[in-house]
């Protein structure tokens, strides 16, 4: 699915289709809603105002929900940094969260206190930003944590500060070089912009200019840069302009300006010639790119850039798909995006090279497809396609006021950038009236110049990053290179000198929070279908879209031992058509309605989802009900896929994180068990090479049936309108005679053998360590306090143990540990990537924070407290979509627990004792009985282990 350098068109569809509603429920099923009448209607309302000392507030009211969403954007940047400087923005970013002189805690104590949600800081190339989402209650605290950091920070940068972030994020630089494809971001940057230019390095730095930070040099880049005339606050959600205008002013209002900064000098380069370059790195196959510089986000051909990139690669039915994935598989993946940045952008074109064919040949027959493609333009049906996938794509995930991707990231970069908080009104327009001859005449004038020509091979590296900076991951290209985070989100996380300020506002203890609103969950109605299918419903009507999931009880669970893979292989195959639709026309169907259709699965549930627009719903649920009941398992197709499949696994054997997860969960459970198996559920390469289309349809007819289905709904839609809908589509299904299978969960789980399990990966900056046992629990027990117990220890960023290794010690980005969520038997897993060279000494300081958290330093008053008042506080903000909805009602049901669950949580929650905890945790954990499994370089980290007093042993994914 293709998409726009940002999110905020999709944002802004989001409110205009609350507008648009009536008059586009009018739209007959068989035609989609037209782009320009979502684009039309488009309007996030807002109200904007500057205090004296510079400071730009922007207010949107939205009462949705009783949170709101604190926003705050500097324009400062990478782009920033001067030579010898690398690093700077996003180093100077981790240290804003280490308190400020009249908050000196971490930044994320008193927020979880309140229950926040959606709390981060980015950096990318252009700015920094700083954000979280509180309820209603809490908004004057967001408002004094993020004034005091503006204001009255420099007291509270020390040296052992300074230290140990530089620690943290030269771990998150090593984390980033460790994966595959970590080089990336250096490559992208350094080569299409010259030396010099302000984009010519990335974000991450370089270890010598972290290393060289002095402490006078980050207080100087503060008062530099972080001035309140240099920001833009955004305050999204259940507030109004007058509360808002009396909040910021009191907060923010004494905060001096700061001086006048220059934006630096950019242009948007060109190669003088074509320039080529060949790279080694641990990837399953090789990979080709085609790159070009081009114009930044407020140039008005970056659009029709970047609806051209969709038509090439971006669509599932892109030129680049059809033509060498689809009709002559010389490649087994291709994207093309174009990310527009403030000053110019990057775009790239890549194809995944399909194994045993000839590198050469598909890097001609790419050249040859875009050039087709210069040539031809696109047709006004691709840019229609385009244009409705990207809508409605992004809209499901973007009824949130704020977080990375919401209502006030809109708002904010619209202002920072284009001094327009309404921008994305001039991108709506230029979107809907792209014509094909604007897109082609724009692509061949930017895709005609010199070209960057990467080829990534498979080898091993020939350089590391240590003087380089940046990292991305594989997959199709959405977005080339992403921020620089806070919260490390491989864990599923995600002004002047102080010397003259004087506050008006009372700055000697946290605001105190106000009267909270208890969690509202939508009422959980239900009915069956003809065939007795159980359907379970919620309205939402928010924005006119509608979110399904049709669940059936299979999961990797169910996936034959003798076969593993099976399920993902069949799933993978069902996107490639049905019985009366192929590849391409089930793909393009997709794409004219603007729906979500995809198969996914997890351990327990095979589950297929739909998202709709509210005026596309009977189509989209008809074309769901044909690519569930019908798939075409087509011969051709599955020789396709295989090779997509095997080529995943195979770059899933070179991820460290992947590499440790394979390893564990097979020798916590035992080989036999339903969950004894590689958790990703790609299975390994000899099943995945014999898996047969007979093989594929049998387990399809077995398990995904009516009888064992549940579907769910949440949306604008009604109970009754949707029953009518489902009973012509899936209510028509006959469940077949035979029984329906079953998956042997008694088989018993062996028990533990405490030892090390070592896989050598060479070269490797940093190691990937996990530790983890089965638990004496399931899924559906009453696990609430367990889980705080587990909050506590690691389960958050302000636990016990990513406290001492990260925020203490240095030696990672972020550790964590966490409580599996399946039906059956649970795991306690803790996950901790740490430099190598501290490998032996992280699992000891495990080891000792368990042991103590087990023993005679139980859970504290201070954390009881937090850990309550953030569980309980939390809740209405988590629910803020209908998604976060869906998600809650298929827990519910899963799990066995009453409709008003989660409203029952908060007393459950305030009736936790400390002893209770503690019981719990010595009841489940315990330092004996783990096994561990460490990825990295053998020859650095085996002496670290040997002296540990557990038996080392080396392991390959073989045995």
């Amino acid at each position: 699915m293709p998409r726009f350098h940002r999110f905020a068109l999709a944002l802004a569809v989001t409110t205009s289709l609350v507008a648009a509603g009536p008059a586009l429920a009018k739209a007959k099923a068989a035609n989609p809603a037209p782009i320009a009448d979502l684009v039309k209607a488009v309007d996030i309302p807002y109200e904007a105002f500057t205090l004296d000392n510079g400071l730009r507030v922007i207010v949107h009211e939205d009462r949705k929900a009783p949170v709101v969403a604190v926003s705050v954007w500097y324009r400062v940047g990478s782009k920033h940094e001067p030579k010898g400087k690398t690093g700077f923005a996003h180093l100077f970013e981790h240290l804003m969260f280490n308190g400020s002189e009249n908050s000196p805690g971490d930044f994320f104590e008193p927020l979880q206190q309140v229950g926040a949600t959606d709390s981060n800081g980015t950096t990318n190339v252009d700015r920094t930003n700083y954000f979280e989402t509180v309820p209603t209650g809490a908004l004057d605290r967001a408002l004094f944590l993020e004034s005091d950091r503006m204001g009255h920070l420099l007291g509270a940068v020390t040296q052992e500060k300074l230290d140990n972030q530089r620690g943290v994020v030269q771990n998150e630089k090593r984390q980033g070089d460790n994966n595959p494809y970590g080089l990336l971001r250096y490559e992208i940057f350094e080569n299409l912009f010259p030396t010099g230019h302000p984009y010519h390095h990335s974000t991450i730095g370089s270890m010598g200019d972290l290393n060289s930070a002095s402490l006078g040099d980050v207080k100087k880049w503060f008062t530099d840069n972080y001035g309140p005339n240099n920001a833009v606050l955004v305050l999204a959600g259940d507030v109004n302009v007058a509360t808002a205008k009396a909040k910021v002013q009191e907060w923010f209002g004494d905060i001096p300006r700061g001086p006048e900064i220059a934006a630096p000098k950019t242009s948007i380069p060109t190669l003088p010639a074509p320039l080529a370059k060949e790279v080694k790195d641990l990837v399953p196959t090789t990979r080709i790119y085609r790159m070009w510089a081009i114009p930044g986000l407020n140039d008005p051909e970056a659009v029709p850039l970047q609806m051209a990139m969709g038509v090439l690669g971006g669509l599932s039915s892109s030129r680049l798909d059809n033509a060498l994935v689809r009709k002559d598989p010389v490649a087994v993946s291709v994207s093309a995006a174009a990310q527009p940045f403030e000053d110019a952008g990057i775009l790239l074109v890549q194809a995944d090279v399909k194994p045993g064919v000839d590198p050469q040949l598909v890097a001609s027959r790419l050249d040859a497809e875009i050039a087709s493609f210069l040539a031809s333009g696109p047709t006004a049906d691709e840019l229609q396609r385009t244009a409705a996938s990207y809508l409605a794509g992004t809209i499901s995930g973007l009824e949130s006021v704020g977080g990375f991707g919401g209502k006030a990231v809109t708002l904010a970069e619209g202002a920072l950038y284009s001094n327009n908080p309404a921008y994305y009104k001039v991108e709506l327009d230029r979107m809907a009236k792209a014509t094909p001859e604007q897109v082609k005449a724009v692509a061949n004038k930017w895709l005609s110049r010199p070209a960057f020509s990467l080829t990534y091979t498979p080898g091993e590296r020939t350089e590391g990053g240590e003087n380089r900076g940046g990292a991305v991951t594989a997959g199709k290209v959405a977005a080339p290179v992403q921020p620089d985070r806070y919260w490390n989100e491989a864990l599923g996380d995600v002004g002047p000198d102080t010397g003259g300020v004087s506050s008006f506002a009372d700055r000697s203890q946290l605001p105190a929070v106000a009267d909270l609103k208890a969690l509202d969950f939508p009422a959980i109605e239900r009915t069956k279908l003809k065939n007795g299918v159980e359907v379970v419903f919620a309205r939402r009507t928010t924005v006119p879209t509608v979110n399904v999931a049709v669940s059936f009880d299979a999961g990797y669970a169910a996936d034959p031992h003798n076969a593993l893979g099976t399920q993902s292989l069949m799933l993978s195959l069902m996107d490639e058509g049905t019985t009366s639709l192929d590849s391409i026309a089930f793909a393009e169907a997709k794409e004219r309605l603007g729906a979500q259709i995809d198969g996914t699965a997890n351990a327990d549930e095979t589950v297929f989802s739909l998202f709709a627009l509210k005026p596309n719903l009977g189509a989209s649920l008809s074309l769901l009900a044909d690519y569930i009941r019908n798939p075409a398992f087509d011969a051709k197709e599955l020789e396709r896929v295989r090779a997509q499949q095997l080529n995943r696994l195979k770059a899933e054997l070179n991820n460290p994180n992947a590499i440790a997860s394979r390893i564990l969960t097979p020798v916590l459970y035992g080989a036999d068990h339903p969950y004894g198996i590689p958790p990703s559920g790609l299975g390994n390469a000899k099943s995945v090479a014999a898996v047969t289309q007979g093989q594929l349809a049998a387990f399809h007819s077995a398990w995904i049936r009516p009888d064992n289905a549940r579907v769910f709904v949440v949306g604008d839609t009604t109970l009754a309108e949707v029953k009518k809908q489902l009973d012509t589509t899936l209510g028509q299904w006959q469940a077949p005679a035979t029984a329906k299978p079953v998956k042997h969960f008694e088989i018993a789980i062996p028990a533990p053998r405490p030892r090390i399990l070592l896989f050598d990966r060479p070269k490797s900056p940093q190691s990937v360590i996990l530790a983890g046992k089965v638990l004496d629990a399931k899924g559906g027990d009453d696990l609430e306090i367990l889980r705080s117990a587990n909050d506590i220890f690691g389960g958050n960023f302000l636990s016990r143990f990513n406290t001492n290794l990260r925020e203490t010690k240095g030696w990672s980005y972020g550790v964590r540990s966490r409580i599996s969520g399946d039906q059956d038997r649970l795991t306690w897993v803790a996950a901790a990537p740490v430099q190598a060279d501290r490998t032996g000494d992280s699992i000891k300081e495990l080891q000792s924070d368990l042991k103590s958290f087990l023993g005679d330093k139980g859970v504290t008053k201070e954390e009881l407290e937090r850990t309550i008042n953030g569980s309980v506080r939390e809740l209405p903000g988590s629910f803020e979509t209908s998604g976060d909805v869906l998600g809650g009602i298929r827990q519910i049901v899963k799990f066995g627990r009453p409709d008003n669950y989660y409203e029952t949580l908060p007393a459950t929650y305030e009736a936790m004792t400390a002893a209770e905890i503690d019981a719990a945790a010595r009841k489940a954990l315990s330092t004996d009985g783990l096994v561990y499994v460490v990825v990295g370089d053998a020859a650095v980290v085996k002496p670290q282990l040997d002296g540990l007093g557990l038996p080392v042993e080396t392991v390959s994914l073989d045995n």
